[in-house]
């Protein structure tokens, strides 16, 4: 095969991973990545290939959904989350460059299986309401760590859990902040010569099947009552603890 695919096997195992990838995610408005990277590690032995696909086939979801529920984004606190999250990416990326993340991934891990269970526990109904000034530092949070270990959804998903979204402008509000990123990355990757023709084929391979996830993904979003929902989101957050503290 021509493509970043050794074999017919492995591109259709991926196709699977990548399908149940994308339910999740335009199910809940995160989990692909860890997921996807889980999941294809195996198959895939090149991380950039694992990098570039998930970018590729998440973009189509994202344009989609924040066009489709964009009335129901928080505009300003969008735009002040990702003003922090500019910052953070470069305190971030110096941290991984000086440090070692690996002890870092054990907390993470562990602070996501306590928030977890807490917010499982939380009252139903129950919504802070946070003052202005504390979104930016939750941006810049999210950029630290999206650059340190590159992950970016556990603050804004705590952030957004607790303020009491309801579930369309829970899943807006994470995809439109994701999809600003995904627009960020593309020209760099392309300048940086990552977005090469066997994986762009590779992603127009694996589209159809992508999308049938992606379906599937958004029926659910739309079944799930309110409260299945919010429960969903604790436990997505409790299995990405139990993941990071593997990877650490």
């Amino acid at each position: 095969m021509l493509t970043i695919f050794d074999s017919w096997s492995a591109y259709a195992l991926t196709c699977a991973v990548l399908t149940l990838a994308q339910a999740v995610y335009v199910l809940f408005g995160f989990g692909a990545g860890l997921i996807a990277v889980g999941g294809l590690a195996l198959l895939l032995p090149d991380l950039q290939d694992i990098v570039i696909l998930l970018l590729l086939v998440n973009l189509p979801a994202e344009v989609l959904i924040v066009r489709a529920a964009r009335r129901r984004v928080h505009w300003r606190e969008v735009a002040l989350l990702l003003g922090g999250v500019v910052l953070g990416l470069p305190l971030g990326a110096y941290a991984l460059r000086v440090g070692n993340p690996t002890a870092g991934l054990h907390l993470l891990g562990g602070a996501l299986l306590v928030v977890a269970t807490a917010l499982l526990l939380v009252p139903r109904g129950v919504a802070w309401r946070w003052p202005l000034w504390t979104v930016p530092p939750v941006g810049l949070l999210t950029g630290a760590l999206s650059g340190l270990f590159g992950i970016a959804g556990p603050p804004l998903i705590i952030y957004q859990q607790l303020s009491g979204r309801d579930k369309q402008a829970f899943r807006a509000n994470l995809m439109t902040i994701f999809l600003a990123i995904t627009l960020a990355r593309i020209p760099l990757y392309a300048a940086l010569g990552l977005l090469t023709p066997p994986r762009l084929e590779a992603a127009l391979m694996v589209a159809p099947t992508v999308a049938v996830g992606g379906w599937i993904g958004h029926r659910l979003h739309i079944e799930v009552p309110e409260q299945t929902f919010r429960r969903g989101v604790c436990v997505l957050l409790f299995v990405i603890g139990l993941m990071l503290m593997q990877r650490g």
